[in-house]
């Protein structure tokens, strides 16, 4: 089975028990936790990938690791999790609820690439623009990015709009690369 279907429907399971519960605020802050626990240790996630070391030691890992954290919903969901091998999809499944959470209290998670930090003026003005356009509320995440010389690249869902210096160069780049004094035939 493909690995993003498997996420979304092991996330998908997550949220409806979370939401039937009334526990999608703790679970989703559970997600956020496991998701930068792997995120934060390659060893971890290959850990969990690897195939020889045996589903009672990844259980006890498991334990160790989130049980004193995360709400006993999700502590139980991991169980199963790694009950039935799919402890190297944790990683992904909590990508995936975090993002079905996102969607259904209408969140949209926006990041944008400058290379000198945002002052307060142009971030308002960036909420705003991006408020406007999709209608939802934003989590804007800013990164900085000194290779993009000047300007900024906004990037949102599948939409992206780049107004960076160093785009524009390389438009220049190509402009100037084309000779106008020679026919091609």
């Amino acid at each position: 089975m493909n690995e993003s279907k498997l996420s979304r429907r092991y996330a998908k399971s997550l949220i409806d028990l979370a939401s039937e519960r009334n526990e999608t605020d703790a679970v989703f802050n559970d997600m956020q936790l496991i998701h930068s626990t792997v995120q934060g240790s390659r060893d971890l996630a290959m850990f969990f990938k690897n195939p020889i070391i045996k589903t009672d030691k990844k259980q006890n890992v498991i334990a160790a690791l989130f049980s004193q954290k995360v709400s006993a919903l999700t502590s139980s969901f991991l169980k199963i999790i790694t009950s039935k091998k799919r402890e190297s999809y944790i990683d992904s499944i909590a990508r995936s609820f975090i993002d079905m959470y996102r969607d259904s209290k209408g969140i949209t998670s926006a990041q944008v690439f400058t290379p000198v930090k945002l002052d307060e003026k142009l971030k308002s003005e960036i909420l705003a623009y991006l408020t406007a356009e999709t209608k939802r509320k934003i989590e804007l995440t800013e990164t900085l990015d000194p290779s993009i010389i000047g300007g900024f690249i906004l990037r949102w869902g599948d939409k992206q709009v780049d107004a960076s210096v160093s785009r524009k160069l390389r438009l220049l780049r190509m402009d100037f690369s084309e000779n106008l004094y020679l026919k091609d035939y």
